[in-house]
């Protein structure tokens, strides 16, 4: 029968795509159409013609230009007691294509307001807000600016919010800018308001091109016992005026940020860095705040650097020896016949060893202290391989060189897993290992052959500049670990030291006591309006109003004999902790502040 009027048609095949909540789908004759039920606009509504025409016809309709298209992205599900799951999901035809599952209530963390919801059922598009997301997206993943130029990614974004505008990357890029801008305010403020300490960690980058780079890093203890770590400055340095520059960027990194009179010390990546870099920025900084030690706790050098670079000592002077083995590594590597010869002689020597024979990458050291520790436990085996290249062979003092060196290697491996492996890598962890790594220099010294001797001497002569610079600094962070305080220092430099332990062990009690009282001084005065909060030190800028500030300060110290005992020696005189696996010192000190 024929419809002469223009009715609704019973739809005897479901319609699938969302856009057919904004389409009524009408037959005039033999003609289906598809009028918009914002403008009423026909358009063709045959199944041959598709939606893609619809679609297009959503977005630039006028009339909803203020109108929520979020139901345009949730797919069509028929709900079954307000839940879904894979086992309720059904694919009926018979299903109404009214039946859509509601977008869920998600949180949307955006300028930290993280009690700020809304449901994507019922949001307005914000086009300011979803740019500074793609923004923060570019930056949190590193993609390239240029992506929202790529044709994949418009047509990605344009099925997924219609609505949204693609910006050209020179939008973007403003929009990273203001991003920055933002995080930055956040950690000033975040400095600003510390009433604590900050270590400054310097960090020197190189690039293939040849150009240097620095990176500043402040380490500190928030508010909440929490390690904190806030990248500060990336900066390019003029390769012609290298450690001119450096004094100059670290100084004025500190100005910049407002926390020069915050600086508590400076870890420098690379322990040959100029003492005439460290000397300039001491003296800067003196103007704006007395020096605790003479200002040796001011400058600290990386432990793990110190580390990989007596390493490297070792590996050059067995470089002949190494080159060898990894030789005779690919020789046996290099065909299934070769290797299985190795297999049976391992087998009649008794060798049962599970590993394997690797190569090692020459870049990574840690690679080749595999090689030579495999090698080692070959070595019979190497021994009697009969076609080895004689040039290969090693000589059974080679072998002892190589068994000996692989043990130093092991040990800087131990280390340097705990210095990496540490979630929580306070200065407290470092002294007890470094110290084990002092008396095993100073018994591989004592070492009969005169190759490992003068290896191990050359070595120590590295480690002794590092320790003469850092070793108080290392013990006053033991000494502030109730599992550990003076009696660490004390089990430790009796070994160093010998004879003279008792002298070293005074220098780092009146080390820690010097820092005690220039800590009391100051909160002391804090107490009294004398200094602003959050300084390190007292002011030493004069003020007329209160001539008496030098007669606080004298009091402070000559009262100290009167006293009955300081919160220091309390904490001095108080058993240790005991040692655990799970121990946290900042949890520690968050909680036992309050009473000492």
């Amino acid at each position: 029968m024929e419809v002469a009027t223009e009715s609704a048609t019973k739809k005897p095949k479901r319609l699938t795509s969302v856009v057919w909540n904004h389409f009524e789908r009408v037959r005039k004759a033999d003609i289906c159409y598809a009028v918009c039920v914002h403008c009423n606009k026909k358009l063709s509504g045959s199944s041959n013609s598709g939606t893609t025409h619809l679609r297009n016809h959503l977005i630039r309709c006028l009339k909803r230009s203020n109108y929520d298209v979020s139901q345009l992205l949730a797919a069509k599900r028929r709900k079954k007691d307000n839940t879904l799951t894979i086992a309720n999901i059904s694919y009926d035809e018979g299903q109404r294509k009214e039946d859509y599952i509601k977008p869920t209530i998600v949180k949307y963390e955006q300028d930290q307001r993280k009690d700020e919801v809304f449901n994507l059922g019922s949001s307005q598009f914000d086009q300011e807000r979803s740019q500074l997301d793609l923004a923060c997206m570019i930056i949190l993943h590193s993609y390239p600016l240029a992506m929202v130029e790529h044709v994949g990614f418009k047509v990605f974004v344009k099925n997924l919010q219609p609505l949204f505008d693609v910006v050209p990357n020179s939008t973007i890029e403003l929009a990273c800018l203001e991003v920055y801008g933002k995080e930055k305010q956040k950690v000033y403020d975040m400095l600003r308001k510390l009433q604590g300490r900050i270590n400054l960690a310097v960090e020197m980058w190189s690039s293939p091109e040849n150009s240097n780079h620095v990176c500043l890093t402040a380490h500190f203890v928030d508010d909440d016992w929490k390690l904190q770590k806030k990248i500060l400055n990336f900066i390019t340095l003029d390769s012609s005026r290298t450690e001119d520059m450096l004094s100059e960027v670290i100084i004025k990194c500190l100005m910049d940020w407002d926390i020069e009179s915050k600086l508590f010390a400076m870890t420098f990546d690379d322990c040959s860095t100029n003492d005439d870099i460290i000397l300039r920025i001491k003296e800067q900084m003196s103007e704006s705040r007395p020096q605790l030690s003479n200002g040796q706790l001011v400058d600290v050098r990386s432990a793990a650097h110190v580390l990989n670079s007596i390493v490297q000592d070792a590996l050059e002077a067995l470089q002949v020896v190494i080159q060898k083995i990894r030789g005779s590594v690919r020789y046996v590597r290099s065909s299934q016949s070769i290797q299985g010869k190795f297999n049976e002689i391992a087998q009649q020597t008794g060798i049962n060893s599970p590993k394997s024979l690797v190569l090692d990458y020459p870049i990574r050291w840690n690679s080749t202290y595999v090689m030579l520790e495999t090698a080692v436990e070959y070595r019979n085996v190497f021994c009697h391989l009969p076609e080895l290249d004689l040039d290969l062979a090693l000589n059974d003092e080679e072998w002892e060189w190589t068994s000996s060196v692989t043990v130093y290697l092991r040990l800087f491996i131990e280390i340097i897993n705990v210095f990496s492996g540490n979630k929580c890598s306070t200065a407290n962890i470092y002294f007890p290992e470094i110290c084990h790594v002092h008396i095993q220099l100073i018994e591989w010294c004592k070492s009969p052959d005169n190759f490992l001797s003068s290896l191990a001497a050359k070595m120590k002569a590295k480690f002794d500049k590092y320790w003469s610079k850092c070793s108080l600094a290392l013990a006053v962070a033991a000494i502030l670990d109730p599992r550990f305080k003076m009696k660490l220092v004390e089990y430790y430099y009796s070994q160093i030291y010998g004879s003279t332990a008792l002298e070293r062990i005074k220098e780092v009690s009146d080390g820690i006591k010097e820092l005690f009282n220039a800590y009391s001084i100051c909160s002391t005065l804090i107490d009294q309006g004398s200094a602003l909060p959050g300084s390190s030190l007292p002011s030493s800028s004069n003020d007329g109003r209160d001539r008496l500030k030098g007669f606080d300060k004298f009091l402070h110290e000559t009262s100290q004999s009167q006293s009955e005992i300081s919160d220091l020696e309390k904490y001095l005189d108080e058993p240790v902790f005991p040692r655990n696996c799970n121990f946290n010192i900042l949890n520690w000190w968050r909680v036992h502040t309050p009473r000492l």
